[in-house]
């Protein structure tokens, strides 16, 4: 089979809306690398859009999955329970940021989670507003493109989106954006257009994902949970990308100082296979009445059996730490490069969660640089991906298992993409 000929079929059968970056099919993967269907090798700093921590089908989560499918691959988990689920939620509960009772909760994608924070946070508070950031992305629900702070192409054409949501501008230095800017923009909408007493919840991302690996300064972070204690709002962290692992913690809030009431996660927790999560605190979680959460394959027996296997792996080869260090050795690279390439405006990040921005000389966004850094690279056998509002970010997804001489050949398609 060609790739030619998929593509030609993909487009006379699948809607141009389900846009696909690459005009090559996979036919297998390993650790880091993927192979296409005409026998074409990349290494992958994609990794499924950060879901492969634990890289390519990793031994023990295969065994996990194929052990779980010999005795049962699905009951719905509310009509017949079974106890791995509640094993996960315990292990999750024990791990997730907060010194106080937790629960958890589990669902299919980010989105889900999302959604299901916001009303776990709405039956909690009694309240309906919620506050989110410009650039901030939540998912593709109707409520998750309402709190997704980037029009272009998450929201073009899909509205009217669900009322009582409000932005504020996310702290970002080379933009002009200083994090007092971002605090002043909340306490505006308080006196603008919201009375804190309807904000049930204030959702953000400790590092943006999508809006370009913009990391919360921690006196950001720290303001936020004060003035989410001072009017009884509930702060969530949308760790969908950010957890297990890519931020050099497993879960990138314990850089700061304070907890989250409500954690939302998805993406590595299951390695691959559909799983996202809600944690938080014990009596905000137990909020809604029974029946009031839940999805048909919320908690698949699979995709848990996967997680139990992601979290085992985490910690056994040490996935954490090793992130931090491959994620030091990217940033070394690129910095070394800044006086070569002038197109370079910042490297940015934390733990294996680094990116880096184009700018032209005069300071603006430069989109087209960050498109042929991106195609030169894909050239070579190296996939990436962009991001930032202005389309000008490359972000860097590479599996915590990569080895050292994979990584090394992937640092050096970057830098002759770069230099080229």
């Amino acid at each position: 089979m060609r790739n030619a000929e998929l593509v030609s079929r993909k487009d006379a059968a699948t809607p141009r809306g389900v846009g696909v970056m690459c005009n090559f099919y996979a036919d297998r993967a390993e650790n880091a690398e993927l192979w296409d269907v005409e026998g074409n090798r990349y290494i992958d700093f994609a990794a499924g859009i950060a879901v492969l921590n634990t890289g390519h089908r990793h031994p023990r989560l295969i065994q996990a999955v194929q052990e779980q499918m010999e005795r049962f691959s699905h009951t719905a988990y509310q009509i017949v329970p079974y106890a791995s689920y509640v094993e996960l939620a315990e292990k999750i509960n024990a791990r997730a940021v907060g010194a106080f009772k937790k629960k958890t909760a589990f669902f299919t994608t980010g989105a889900e989670a999302v959604e299901n924070a916001i009303k776990i946070a709405r039956a909690a508070t009694g309240r309906p507003g919620v506050i989110a950031f410009a650039g901030g992305f939540h998912g593709r629900t109707m409520m998750g493109m309402a709190l997704t702070g980037k029009v272009v192409p998450y929201k073009v054409g899909f509205g009217p989106f669900p009322g009582e949501v409000f932005h504020a501008p996310y702290p970002n230095s080379l933009h002009g954006v200083s994090v007092e800017d971002s605090l002043a923009a909340v306490r505006q909408l308080f006196k603008a257009d919201v009375d804190p007493r309807r904000v049930a919840a204030i959702i953000f991302e400790p590092v943006q994902g999508e809006g370009g690996f913009n990391v919360a300064p921690p006196e950001f972070v720290r303001a936020l949970r004060s003035i989410c204690d001072e009017h009884g709002i509930l702060l969530i962290a949308d760790e969908v990308q950010t957890g297990f692992g890519r931020t050099g913690k497993l879960f990138a809030m314990e850089h700061f100082e304070v907890a989250p009431d409500l954690t939302t996660m998805a993406k590595s927790l299951a390695g691959g296979m559909p799983l996202s999560a809600v944690c938080g605190r014990a009596e905000v979680m137990d909020a809604p009445a029974p029946g009031g959460l839940g999805g048909t394959y919320a908690g698949n027996p699979l995709a848990i059996a996967s997680a139990h296997a992601v979290i085992e792996v985490l910690e056994e080869e040490k996935l954490v730490q090793r992130g931090a260090e491959l994620g030091d050795r990217l940033r070394q690279a690129l910095e070394a490069l800044r006086s070569r390439v002038p197109q370079i405006a910042e490297v940015r990040g934390v733990g294996a969660m680094i990116a880096v921005e184009f700018q032209t000389a005069d300071g603006s966004p430069d989109a087209e640089f960050t498109r042929q850094v991106q195609g030169r690279a894909l050239q070579r056998g190296l996939l990436l991906l962009s991001c930032g509002v202005y389309g000008n970010v490359i972000r860097f997804l590479f599996p915590l298992t990569i080895t050292d001489s994979v990584m090394d050949e992937a640092l050096a398609i970057l830098a002759d993409s770069l230099l080229a």
